[in-house]
């Protein structure tokens, strides 16, 4: 027997999430709307909201460090954008707010940070 779902979601802590949604409304292109007092839905409209993305307010919120480093926050998971072409994809990402992180590890894809620190990566499909 497995899990039937109707929707999967991920849930990104920050300390800004209205500044954290327009990161993510620019990259994506999804829409966002106010889920609770402290936290903003994400979704694909064209999909019928079968993945939806929270960002969530963290008052003790600490910026991950990338890559990892003893003693320093660490990442708890990140996200892996494929698309068509990775460098059309990184020049939109650091069109919408996105840094380049200056540590890689392949030249297949590119690891990005978003506004609050949290990695993500732009593949190829």
């Amino acid at each position: 027997m497995s899990l039937k779902l109707t929707k999967l979601g991920v849930v990104l802590d920050t300390d800004n999430p209205d500044e954290l949604a327009d990161f993510y409304e620019k990259l994506l292109g999804w829409k966002k709307r106010k889920y609770t007092i402290n936290s903003v839905l994400f979704y694909d409209p064209d999909d019928g909201m079968p993945f939806q993305m929270i960002l969530q307010y963290e008052e003790n919120y600490v910026r991950p460090a990338w890559p990892a480093a003893s003693g320093q926050q660490q990442q708890m998971a990140h996200l892996d954008f494929f698309v068509e072409n990775v460098e059309h994809g990184v020049a939109h990402a650091l069109s919408c707010g996105a840094v380049l992180s200056p540590i890689q590890f392949s030249d297949a894809y590119r690891v990005m940070l978003d506004p609050a620190g949290h990695p993500f990566c732009i593949c190829p499909e």
